[in-house]
Order: C-alpha cells, then sequence, then structure tokens
C-alpha cells in the first residue's frame, strides 16, 4: 500500500512564523535565511508586535521584495500572542517557528520535510547549535542524536523530563492538524514546553494521516535528525547560559509545567511518575535559588507551594533519578533548613539578587 504522505508532493505550503519585537539588527539576517531555503514553497508570516526600534517598517520593507512574506502588526502582547495571530492566519500544511534573532540553514525545512513525507509522522526537529555575538560555538544544551530517530509521545516526554529533550517549537515542522486548537499561552513564558507536552498528550488518540485513528502507544510522535539546521543567537548580556542574577516569572511558569507533566505521568504514563518528580523537584529548585529574599513571605503563595512541596518530598530527594548530587544536597538543604536563610547565603555566594 502507499504511503500516504509519499504520494503528496513537494507543493506543500510551510508556513514560517517569525513574532518581532525590537530586533532590527537582526531581523533581515533571520527573515533572509528563511526566504534562501531550498524548499521553496513558503511563506513567512511577520507579526509586529508593537515595536518601536523600527522593526515594523523593516517588517514592510521585506515584504515588498518577496511576495512570499505577509506582515501583521499588532499592540505589544508577547510572543504567544504573536505566535497564535499567525497560526490563524497561516495558509500552510505545515507550520514552523524562528525566533526572530536567530536564522535557519539554507536546506532546513527541505530535511524537516521530507522526513515527514516519507512516513505518517506529522511532527519533525532538527538538532541546533547555540552561537555567542563573537561567533563562538556554544556546547550543546542538547545532545541531537547520531541518526535519524523516532519517538512515540512517551519516549519523548521523558527526554524533556530529564532535560535531553529539546523542547523548543522552533526547531520543529509539524503538520497543522497536529497543533489542532492548541495555541501558545499569553503572558507565560515556557510557552514552547507547555504546548509540545499538550501534543503529546493526547498523541495516541490523533488520527494519524491516510490512517484509522489508533491508541498504540508504540506510535511514533516525532522523528529527531542530527543535522543542525537551526542557529541560536544570543546576543551579549542575554545568553541564558550565564548565571541569572534577575528573577523571573518564568522560574514559576516552569513549575506550573512541571505540576502539568505529574498529572500527564499519573493518568496516562505510570512508568514516568519518578521522572516527572524529579522535574518537579528541579524546577522548584530552580525557583528557591532565584526568588528574592524579600518575596519569601507568608502571603506569596507561590513561594509557600515551592516550599512545602520541597518539604513534603523530602524522602524522595535520593530516590528519584536524574538529579545531580548538587542539586541532591540543594534541596536537601532547603527541605531541612529556613529556606529564607539558605536562600540568603546563595545569593551572597553568587552574586544573585537578595
Amino acid at each position: 500500500m502507499e504511503n500516504s504522505h509519499a504520494s503528496q508532493s513537494n507543493t506543500d505550503l510551510i508556513s514560517v512564523i517569525v513574532p518581532v519585537y525590537n530586533i532590527k539588527d537582526y531581523l533581515r539576517r533571520c527573515v533572509e535565511s528563511i526566504l534562501r531555503q531550498t524548499y521553496e514553497n513558503i511563506e513567512v508570516l511577520l507579526v509586529d508586535d508593537g515595536s518601536t526600534d523600527g522593526s515594523g517598517e523593516l517588517c514592510d520593507e521585506l515584504a515588498a521584495g518577496d511576495p512570499r512574506v505577509r506582515v501583521f502588526h499588532k499592540e505589544n502582547g508577547g510572543s504567544s500572542a504573536a505566535r497564535n495571530l499567525a497560526i490563524e492566519n497561516a495558509k500552510g500544511t505545515y507550520l514552523g517557528f524562528v525566533d526572530s534573532d536567530d536564522h535557519i540553514a539554507p536546506d532546513m525545512y527541505e530535511k524537516l520535510h521530507k522526513a515527514l513525507t516519507g512516513s505518517n509522522i506529522r511532527l519533525a526537529q532538527i538538532a541546533r547549535d547555540e552561537i555567542a555575538e563573537d561567533g563562538t560555538i556554544l556546547p550543546d544544551i542538547c545532545i541531537p542524536p547520531e541518526k535519524p530517530t523516532t519517538y512515540t509521545a512517551e519516549e519523548f516526554l521523558k527526554e524533556m523530563l530529564l532535560h535531553k529533550g529539546d523542547a523548543s517549537m522552533c526547531t520543529k515542522l509539524i503538520h497543522r492538524d497536529l497543533l489542532g486548537d492548541h495555541r501558545f499561552p499569553e503572558g507565560k513564558l515556557n510557552e514552547d514546553f507547555r504546548v509540545l507536552v499538550e501534543i503529546l498528550s493526547e498523541f495516541d488518540t490523533a488520527p494519524t494521516v491516510g490512517k484509522a485513528e489508533t491508541t498504540e502507544d508504540t506510535t511514533p510522535a516525532l522523528i529527531c535528525l542530527p543535522y543542525r539546521g537551526y542557529h541560536v543567537f544570543y546576543k551579549s548580556g542575554s545568553n541564558s547560559r550565564t548565571v541569572k542574577t534577575r528573577f523571573s516569572r518564568v522560574f514559576y511558569d516552569c513549575v506550573e509545567n512541571a505540576d502539568l507533566c505529574q498529572k500527564l505521568a499519573v493518568e496516562k504514563y505510570p512508568d514516568l511518575v519518578p521522572v516527572a518528580l524529579r522535574f518537579g523537584l528541579f524546577q522548584r529548585l530552580e525557583y528557591l535559588l532565584h526568588i528574592p529574599v524579600r518575596q519569601m513571605t507568608k502571603d506569596n503563595v507561590q513561594y509557600q507551594e515551592v516550599k512545602d512541596f520541597v518539604k513534603r518530598h523530602k524522602k524522595d530527594i535520593d530516590r528519584v533519578p536524574g538529579l545531580s548530587k548538587k542539586n541532591r544536597t540543594y534541596l536537601k538543604i532547603f527541605a531541612t533548613l529556613d529556606p529564607h536563610f539558605v536562600r540568603w547565603v546563595h545569593a551572597k555566594l553568587k552574586g544573585f539578587e537578595i
């Protein structure tokens, strides 16, 4: 029987979505890298999210130079809102996402599309490298596989919970039907992780293209390619690998996403319960190591929940897999001593905000 995807031609339209906010110096490089794709049947949706540095005007200029570029101007509402607007207006069978300060290899979407059209999988991922402003290639955060590798939803969720799987939507090409009604949570950070978990959570009940609905847990959810086709760019002063000295809402958004994963593991993937608990402890440790002492108050509901969770799971700290010795030590200290004191000492030693 002929594969349902194989019968599709390379005329499938790919919609590439780029949120734009005050990134004029790097936007042209980003967009031109998309327009130079060897897979030519693409449209580029630039969403100017209330830029004030001329980025919006540059979007219009780029659109005037290539009919494949469409521009949307909106009031500032964040990357998720910008992406969601573009999703509603995208015409493609497949969707891709690129951050406006990054750029991509010329054959990235050709390779991703080929991986999908050669199978019944509807989500493909490329590897990435990460480049500092001086051109230095930084060590991999997520190690790519040595060869094209497929994962079930449960397998890839486990990879993410162990901080091995790449949760970025920018390294992926997704069939629009698989995205369905899922949208990026507006006003939240760590939003790519959230959307990907939601998609994986219902994967084995989603109809595969050209096949009857299946409920087999062994059905591949995505394919990961070893080729580094996405280039992440870190500007000076914004490198997320450096020590964080400012407390961001991302820390609690990550805790909320960890809770989603724990709930999913309990309800659907019981083998992942220990790994999900490990992930929940890790995200709460990150929160406790960065929250300013002045916010560690009795009326801070988020802080109280984080603190109580760690204390409640004190006996699990040595049992869960995948935690480093250093992280286990920190967690046990937080679970045993006054978190105010621990956080104050840590801030003094590391130069973090107190």
